[in-house]
């Protein structure tokens, strides 16, 4: 233990007798003004707002109701947010529930009062400085773990905090000590003098964005100490730099790893000497507060709740688990591969963070299964849900082959109940099977439009009716045909058929599709199958309004799925994922597809307002090199899924970072700028990625099923657009543009072959986004100042390329602080900003979704899979939703992924004439669906 941030006390020394106020799970502390510790006590806030009242109504509102139950709602708002704000229990100081009463009047509208409330409590500080001109320091001793006391040593404290704030501008190690202070209290424990110093600097993060980065320089002493007396490595931070402690920590986390059975053996196989000296310890200040936390949560490795890794022996370990199929070059590889992940240039997808190095290296993030139409398929595929799950993996299954209600059972001469029961059971399996022990299972149900079933299928996500025939915690999503579109577009009547009986429907796309569909219909006529026939348009509407009402049925397309797949030649692909970015193909009983995920960081991309093509290629060329290994590297819990994923080699490189990259350009979202950038940045991810997989054949041989696929032919994605203009005709608006030498590339890829079937798919990304600090995904901007919450608590992040364009302008001061706080984080209604600023940082539901669409069609002539495209829409309308997903399928979108809306009573804000009390809300859980929130992700497969 280091403890050099305390002084040796004699033990006569008086401790205050701290059993009474033992924290219980959970119980919350307050600190009083003399550093005295007192319990919480919520009556206590209900009479001081009750005294708030009568000094603004008088004595005669003594005895209202109203200021009653007020009082009692306000106080249980209040402690509702401490517990979320110290879930685990704590310490508060009395300020702190003081600012939390102003703000829960501001929020009730009690603007009078709140405002008496805010000049009583200056009035006491005054008469309180007034009375303590000289203050006397208050005693404070440190309880260390072993139970004996010393005396805090204030100078070791503020050393720390200037070390935290050293060449960081606009941060103050001062204002970070006297917040500390306020929490700190005689008898505190000695971990909670150190949580105190990265609470008070974390508080100051929505005044300056710097201060994330001294919050989490400051959780990062912490975790060193922690690593290192977990693995009993002798420091002293005082006398010793980490640069020298590194190595040291590294080859006891590799050695007491292996012996308390968490790592793989084979890491004993490096040169430990080498990869030590590799460590870049100056890459550790490189980390926000968010960052360094959401890895302290839910990534470092731990033993009896105590971290053992630390941030660049965690990123070293991902790399060695990648690189130990390198044979001779393995070291080499290894650092290679360390260099990528901790410079942020590219990261590997949650699964392979989670578990490369470990005894079970589960790495891969999607599953895509099949259910066939008999008991023993249906039930073997939910258990193969069931040990997908077990091991972090996202499912992504299509129902499509099961029958429909009322169609024969020839082994019981019965009636079928249909394929909704069934997906009743998978959600109970998804619920019941959670992933790794981290999340409950996620999974996402898929069904092609032409099934008996649909219209029951649309309504499994509503809060009302039979609750056996709902999911409320399954996904679900629509698989529709083209010639569906048509009708819609033309007007026409679509007819439900029960697939026991019209099995080719099934494996057919295209032209050959829509000729046994009619010949269908033709026997449907006569009577030969059962049927329902009904308006397409009808069909579409209901579609839509479950859309909007219940956020499910994601709408996704199955003929530029399979008309643009590189391997149409082996098979079909039935359905996406559950983010929709993977379309591969899936065979009932033979077939699971997988996939394995990683994303370029985009921002690490750009030099001087411009993609560095050279800079991308390499990490292209690398990120492919250990997305191919994840392959041969990874656990596979059932064998279809290994059969698969070995004989097709899919891997799925996408990117993070869209929006701060245009940011960087000073591009807005909603502009054609932002839709070239879109075309050509994705363009080059697209050759390179390709090119680096065919120069990949080359050394290690092509993907066996090669030989007939749409790269043997020398069609490349780009070039797959034709094929699907083909069958379309008119109902087609994709930009068919081009830069780059294509012609030169399609002839090394005949020549060389492919390593992979399929090279490209863009993921959510929303954790590892985070962990590398950029913008999620392809997303635009959600707000600009808002609450995020994570197992340790809630916190207030601001968008720092805003605050930075802000401060150019001598516009960043407490007062947009506090117009941001009221309006959500955004700009639109800030008089004082300019029009060039709120239209470069529109928020989500301030970009008309018209915009994502075009974007997202831009970049999905270069994939060879799809893209996990959110689409946002404010006061949405039935007429909106129709000409927004019209457009999606024309624009020759593969898949679509949530609807966020708001409604009008959200979008809408009356002002008030001094707003500056009002607190940002949390992330809507509405308007941002669980599964793509760090909040409480469903899945982290694909983050």
């Amino acid at each position: 233990m280091d403890t050099n941030i305390i002084q040796s006390q004699p033990s006569s020394i008086h401790i205050s007798d701290l059993n009474l106020l033992a924290a219980q799970p959970g119980q919350l502390r307050v600190i009083r003004r003399n550093g005295e510790l007192t319990v919480y006590e919520d009556s206590r806030i209900a009479v001081a707002i009750k005294k708030a009242f009568l000094a603004v109504e008088g004595e005669n509102a003594t005895n209202s109701e109203r200021i009653q139950q007020i009082a009692q709602q306000l106080t249980k708002n209040i402690t509702e947010r401490c517990k979320k704000r110290w879930p685990a229990g704590g310490t508060i100081h009395i300020e702190s529930i003081q600012d939390l009463v102003e703000l829960e009047l501001m929020r009730a509208g009690e603007h009078q009062v709140a405002r008496s409330y805010v000049l009583y409590r200056e009035k006491r500080r005054e008469a309180r400085e007034i009375l303590s001109a000289q203050p006397e320091e208050k005693l404070i001793h440190v309880v260390l773990e072993d139970g004996s006391k010393k005396k805090l040593d204030m100078h070791m404290l503020s050393s720390l905090a200037i070390d935290a704030c050293q060449n960081l501008a606009d941060v103050s190690p001062t204002k970070v000590i006297e917040d500390a202070r306020k929490n700190l209290f005689d008898g505190v424990a000695i971990k909670d003098v150190y949580k105190a110093l990265v609470m008070s600097a974390r508080t100051l993060v929505e005044v300056e964005p710097n201060y994330s980065y001294v919050t989490a320089r400051l959780l990062l002493q912490d975790l060193y100490r922690e690593s290192m007396d977990t693995l009993q490595v002798p420091y002293d931070l005082t006398k010793q730099t980490m640069q020298t402690l590194y190595p040291k920590v590294f080859k006891a986390f590799i050695e007491k790893g292996i012996e308390f059975e968490l790592l793989n053996p084979n890491l004993k196989e490096f040169d430990l000497e080498k990869l030590g000296k590799a460590i870049d310890v100056s890459r550790d200040l490189q980390f926000t507060y968010l960052s360094i936390q959401t890895l302290y949560d839910r990534y470092f490795i731990h033993r009896h709740e105590k971290r053992i890794e630390l941030p660049q022996i965690f990123f070293m370990r991902v790399a060695m688990g990648l690189a130990h199929c390198e044979g001779a070059q393995k070291n080499e590889r290894a650092i290679e591969f360390y260099q990528l992940l901790s410079s942020f240039d590219y990261m590997s997808s949650t699964p392979t963070l989670f578990n490369s190095g470990t005894l079970r290296p589960q790495l891969s993030s999607c599953y895509l299964t099949t259910v066939p139409d008999d008991l023993d398929g249906i039930y073997g595929a939910l258990k193969d849900n069931a040990l997908l799950s077990k091991f972090a993996g996202g499912l992504g299954n299509d129902w499509t082959p099961v029958r429909a209600m009322g169609a024969y059972i020839k082994g019981t001469n019965g009636k079928s109940l249909g394929v909704v029961p069934f997906m009743n059971v998978a959600n109970a399996t998804a619920v019941a099977v959670n992933q790794g022990g981290k999340r409950k299972g996620a999974v996402c149900a898929y069904l092609e439009t032409w099934h008996l079933d649909i219209e029951e299928y649309l309504e499994l996500r509503k809060n009302t009716g039979d609750d056996r025939r709902r999911t409320h915690d399954m996904n679900t999503a629509n698989w529709v045909p083209d010639l569906f579109m048509k009708r819609v577009f033309n007007k026409e009547n679509w007819t439900l058929f029960s697939p026991n009986e019209t099995k080719e429907l099934h494996d057919l796309f295209g032209d050959a599709f829509e000729k046994k569909y009619c010949e269908y219909e033709a026997k449907a006529a006569r009577g030969e199958v059962r049927s329902k026939s009904i308006p397409a348009i009808n069909l579409w509407r209901k579609m839509l309004t479950m859309l909007f009402e219940t956020g499910h049925p994601w709408l996704t397309f199955k003929d530029p799925c399979n008309l643009r797949s590189p391997q149409q030649h082996v098979g079909v692909i039935h359905s996406s994922n559950l983010c929709t970015e993977i379309t591969l193909n899936t065979k009932a009983n033979e077939e699971i597809a997988v996939c394995n995920l990683g994303s370029i960081n985009l921002v690490n991309h750009m030099k001087e307002g411009k993609l560095d093509s050279a800079k991308l290629q390499k990490t292209v060329k690398t990120a492919i090199r250990m997305l191919d290994n994840v392959i041969d590297i990874n656990y596979y819990s059932v064998a279809a899924a290994k059969n698969s994923n070995l004989k097709h080699r899919p891997i799925g490189l996408g990117l993070m970072g869209f929006q701060d990259a245009l940011y960087l350009q000073h591009i807005p979202y909603s502009s054609n700028e932002a839709v070239t950038f879109a075309d050509r940045s994705m363009e080059l991810i697209s050759y390179y990625a390709i090119q680096a997989s065919s120069d990949l054949a080359v050394e290690r041989g092509t993907y066996s099923t090669y030989k007939g696929s749409l790269w043997d032919q020398g069609i490349l994605p780009i070039d797959s657009i034709a094929l699907l203009k083909k069958t379309r005709g008119e109902f087609f608006e994709q930009n068919t543009e081009q830069t780059l030498d294509w012609d030169t590339l399609r002839k090394t890829v005949k020549k060389q072959g492919m390593r992979n079937s399929n090279t490209m798919a863009i993921a959510p990304t929303a954790t590892i986004s985070n962990i590398c600090g950029v913008s999620q995904s392809i997303e635009p901007t959600y707000q600009n100042l808002y609450v995020k919450s994570n197992l340790s608590g809630e916190f207030t992040v601001a968008n720092p390329l805003l605050v930075e364009e802000l401060k150019k302008r001598n516009l960043w001061d407490q007062v947009m602080i506090h117009d941001l706080k009221y309006y959500n984080g955004s700009l639109q209604m800030i008089d004082r900003i300019p029009s060039d600023l709120k239209l470069l940082f529109s928020t989500s539901f301030e970009i008309d979704p018209l915009w994502l669409v075009e974007a997202g069609s831009r970049r999905q002539k270069w994939i060879d899979q799809s893209q996990s495209l959110n689409l946002y829409m404010a006061q949405p309308s039935g007429k909106k939703l129709d000409e927004l997903y019209r457009k999606a399928w024309l624009s020759g979108l593969k898949t679509t992924y949530y609807l966020r809306s708001l409604g009008a009573t959200s979008t809408e804000k009356s002002t008030i004439s001094d707003g500056k009390l009002n607190a940002v809300q949390v992330e809507s859980q509405d308007a941002l669906p669980k599964a793509c929130s760090i909040d409480n992700p469903e899945c982290e497969a694909c983050q």
